[in-house]
């Protein structure tokens, strides 16, 4: 795990091995940034690590499949095969860790601690008043959850990738995939609810496996059932590790709720910065070889 220092003078990170090679393959760190490992003190330039030495100058990841943009706009969609798309991520993906999930959670929020709770706790509080409004809280639920979450993860992601992020990035849902995010909330609670209504298990199995559906909408521009759909076969190829992380995480956060109510605000991040570390390793992952 390391902390760089970007090109804006902040400190980014803790990122992995893998998150540190895709920033140098896209131009958001070099060999001259400056570096140090967690628990170290002494800052170095990328260069003098022998991870990023020139003789061993990561390459770029391959994109997994070739996507087209329905049109030109801003919030543009792409098309994709699902069951392409999800292969080759499942061929790359190594084992999920949970602990280390669970662990680069922590540490995110350490190293960010104040913008990452301030982000949580604007977004959730905007969320429950929404929700308690007369009728319109209704849709909210219904509409919106994926609207609300797309951009709260899109937050997580650009602080993960050590990309210059702002408070506002937490309600991006609603400017770069509105459409797509409400019509992955409708779909996808309308399945998972059926499925519960059959024997509860086939809904279990996708609660869990459309997680990732909402951060490949606004993290790839997918469509909705593109993204759905890549979300669950990438998670079922290793459903019961998601499926670990899932429960172990809920515990968390649910230990901030029955502590102290405000503890959630650092229980709720740990959780859902464990998620994003997941989707970074199962949907963004290196090549092999």
């Amino acid at each position: 795990m390391f902390t760089i220092i970007g090109g804006d003078g902040k400190e980014y990170g803790p990122a992995t091995l893998e998150q540190l090679r895709s920033w140098l393959a896209g131009g958001r760190a070099n060999l001259e940034t400056q570096a140090k490992r967690v628990g170290e003190e002494q800052w170095r330039r990328l260069g003098d690590f022998p991870e990023f030495s020139q003789s061993g100058a990561p390459q770029p990841p391959a994109a997994p499949a070739p996507a087209t943009a329905t049109d030109d706009t801003a919030a543009s969609q792409v098309h994709v095969d699902p069951k392409a798309y999800a292969d080759e991520l499942i061929a790359r993906a190594a084992p999920l860790d949970i602990a280390g999930c669970l662990e680069r959670s922590w540490n995110l929020l350490k190293a960010n601690f104040w913008p990452v709770v301030g982000a949580t706790f604007v977004s959730i509080v905007v969320m429950v008043v929404a929700n308690m409004i007369p009728i319109v809280g209704m849709f909210v639920g219904v509409l919106l959850t994926g609207v609300f979450y797309g951009g709260l993860y899109n937050y997580y992601l650009k602080t993960i990738r050590a990309q210059p992020v702002e408070l506002g990035d937490v309600f991006s849902g609603f400017t770069l995939a509105f459409v797509p995010l409400m019509l992955a909330t409708i779909v996808s609670t309308l399945l998972i609810s059926v499925g519960l209504l059959l024997l509860i298990l086939p809904g279990i199995y996708l609660g869990v496996s459309y997680i990732f559906a909402y951060m490949l909408v606004i993290d790839k521009r997918i469509e909705f059932w593109a993204a759905m759909e890549i979300s669950r076969r990438v998670i079922t190829a290793q459903w019961w590790r998601m499926f670990g992380l899932v429960l172990l995480a809920s515990v968390i956060a649910l230990l901030g709720v029955v502590a102290l109510v405000i503890g959630m605000f650092i229980t709720v991040p740990i959780y859902l910065g464990a998620l994003v570390y997941a989707y970074e390793d199962l949907c963004n992952p290196p090549n092999r070889g």
